[in-house]
């Protein structure tokens, strides 16, 4: 019985990748259609539309490294975390301290994912410099992310609870969580964490979708405890 089951359950797998398959296949001779179907006017304008493009993803590019996108890096004080936050869409920022090794673990993952995404800047301040912000913003635990989306604080990424709690999350997990938030584009499914091996005792948290109530930085924002 036991194995009449499973081989109902390879068929079905096969037929369903087969479909998948078609309608892939499909989609692309619709498209080889279209091309070749195209006259010389047609393929000009397609190519003039492509170069274009091109052309505003390389603008795109080089504005947000002129505003110091693609590196994680430090900045002295809060009074920089201002002008930083209002000149980019998207910031995450780092709130550490020296002393904690929690905090050197999440700089390494950071460090990998602001060269990766380009559209969001990746910041860290001290909080023994910043104690207008840390008291503003409730922070108490760190290390913690604030993520910045036009100028208002949108959430908070606690310790690592939302990673595994464990120190040895892969920069993948962050890289769904802080998706999750929107705050970088992330191109994996938001809905579950990354399928990776897990230790014994680690656990991931699922995080559902929701909206948060952005707060402006230079007001009161939520921030839960571990």
């Amino acid at each position: 019985m036991a194995s009449q089951s499973m081989e109902v359950v390879a068929k079905a797998l096969e037929q369903q990748v087969l479909q998948s398959a078609r309608m892939v296949e499909e989609k692309l001779d619709a498209e080889l259609e279209k091309f070749e179907s195209m006259d010389e006017d047609g393929l000009e304008r397609l190519k003039e539309r492509r170069l274009e493009a091109l052309k505003k993803a390389h603008k795109q590019k080089q504005e947000w490294i002129s505003k110091g996108h693609g590196d994680f890096r430090e900045i002295p004080s809060e009074k920089d975390f201002f002008a930083e936050v209002k000149e980019s869409k998207n910031v995450v920022c780092h709130f550490y301290r020296d002393s904690t090794l929690r905090c050197k673990i999440l700089d390494k993952h950071l460090a990998v994912l602001a060269k990766k995404h380009l559209e969001t800047k990746f910041i860290k301040l001290n909080v023994e410099k910043a104690p207008f912000l840390t008291e503003r913003l409730r922070i108490k635990v760190l290390p913690t992310l604030a993520l910045v989306k036009d100028g208002k604080t949108k959430d908070f990424i606690v310790g690592f609870t939302d990673l595994g709690n464990t120190d040895e999350f892969p920069t993948e997990m962050l890289e769904w969580r802080l998706g999750c938030s929107n705050i970088i584009n992330y191109s994996g499914n938001i809905l579950e964490p990354p399928t990776i091996g897990q230790k014994s005792g680690s656990k991931f948290t699922k995080v559902e979708k929701k909206t948060i109530r952005g707060k402006g930085y230079d007001s009161d924002s939520e921030s839960d405890d571990d």
